[in-house]
């Protein structure tokens, strides 16, 4: 009789790590502000071009001072780490309306 293992994929929590808008990682690709976090699949999918795709991240090289938007599906890695964490959303009651 043959077992089959089970194959257990990582969270997408665990796949994006710590890149949520505002923060920026360095890997040996460039040093990179987060600048969104997509997690609709669909929209994830059209932008990498991956029917796979389950999240997206669109990221500006600053190391390029003429670096644009563009987007990565590249899971976090031990290769990757954080330069600056995002920025805690702060509470809509914190936002007054300009007098």
């Amino acid at each position: 009789m043959m077992h089959l293992a089970a194959v257990t994929l990582p969270s997408t929590d665990q796949e994006i790590g710590p890149r949520r808008p505002g923060a920026i990682y360095q890997n040996t690709d460039g040093r990179f502000e987060v600048l969104a976090l997509i997690t609709n699949p669909a929209e994830a999918a059209q932008l990498l071009r991956r029917a796979s795709a389950r999240w997206a991240v669109i990221v500006r090289d600053t190391l390029r001072p003429d670096g644009q938007p563009f987007a990565v599906g590249s899971v976090w890695t031990t290769s990757d780490y954080l330069i600056r964490p995002a920025k805690a959303a702060e509470p809509a009651a914190a936002f007054a309306p300009a007098a």
